[in-house]
């Protein structure tokens, strides 16, 4: 099969790559569209020192399972593969398995390649009527909803999104339904653009004043200094929610927490139904965000972009023949 692989120094273009042999609980995708996101180039900076094939983001077709019911069928995958036995799996904290696996980021290969092996509990069926374009964004959108769920925000909360790339984007659309004081704050006036046709009030940083006046700021920069700027935007007793992960150390002014005595909440994978609902009822659009298909054989090129100026456009693998 053809695969982009992280070999540790460098990610290549392989069209004659191993195909995988999935596991009797396993389920052998063939992948239609795979989503290239910053924390695969980020993978590529060193982070979580993974080796192997890359991508988390995907949609696909069931080609091969034990269970036949599945067999043919248009699916999403959630990207924790898990033991089900550790104290985190049996006490409803699985996304925390100490035993896990996660796809194309720790000790299990990917989705850049035309096929993929994951446990047949991950697999979400994809509603007739979502297309494919808009099904590869499960993963990204459900991460974004977890913040909802770990953080209470209602119309009264005030409410700043820091970075105005893909996620940024993705989570401004998530909240906008929440009613809350909503803004978004970045770098770059062609990304902030997209957030005023959603209706989200933005400004570039070089122009906002930081008043330590929001409930709620939530860290989408995926840069080190993202967690710095929260601070002197949120209120004492205010929470700042990180969905940044990046390579390198992030400086980190923990006086500041004590003083101010803040809440940090870090913020992972989501809930991929809810996402689909929200999909399936048009209740969030993410066509809004642009999307670019790449050839798999050009996979390198597309994650060298994916960390330029031109983050706020989507790049999507494709896999045609």
């Amino acid at each position: 099969m053809r695969a982009l692989v992280f070999d540790g120094t460098e990610l290549k273009y392989k069209p004659f790559h191993p195909d995988p042999v999935p596991a009797a609980d396993e389920a052998l995708v063939q992948v239609q569209l795979a989503g290239v996101c910053r924390t695969d180039t980020e993978i590529c900076r060193g982070y979580m020192n993974f080796k192997g094939v890359l991508g988390h983001e995907f949609v696909g077709t069931v080609t091969r399972c034990a269970d036949r019911k599945w067999v043919g069928k248009r699916v999403v995958g959630e990207i924790n593969c898990v033991c089900s036995k550790c104290d985190m799996c049996l006490s409803g904290l699985a996304h925390h398995c100490r035993q896990r696996t996660v796809l194309g980021i720790q000790k299990r290969d990917g989705c850049f390649a035309d096929l993929v092996a994951l446990p047949i509990r991950n697999l979400h069926l994809v509603p007739p009527s979502v297309a494919i374009e808009q099904a590869v964004w499960v993963e990204p959108l459900a991460a974004a909803l977890q913040v909802t769920l770990q953080c209470k925000i209602d119309a009264r909360s005030r409410v700043t999104i820091l970075g105005d790339g893909r996620l940024g984007l993705l989570v401004a659309l998530v909240l906008k339904r929440t009613g809350c004081k909503l803004q978004l704050v970045g770098r770059h006036p062609e990304k902030l653009s997209i957030a005023d046709r959603l209706g989200v009030q933005s400004s570039l940083q070089n122009e906002f004043s930081p008043k330590r006046d929001q409930d709620v700021v939530i860290d989408c920069t995926g840069r080190p200094d993202g967690f710095d700027y929260a601070l002197q935007v949120v209120r004492p007793r205010g929470t700042i929610v990180l969905k940044t992960t990046v390579a390198g150390p992030s400086p980190v002014n923990l006086s500041a927490l004590v003083v101010d005595e803040l809440t940090v909440l870090g913020s992972r994978c989501g809930p991929f139904r809810e996402a689909l609902a929200l999909l399936e009822s048009r209740q969030v659009d993410v066509s809004a965000i642009a999307a670019r298909r790449v050839k798999i054989s050009q996979g390198e090129e597309a994650c060298k972009a994916a960390t330029g100026g031109d983050g706020a456009v989507k790049a999507l693998l494709t896999f045609d023949k």
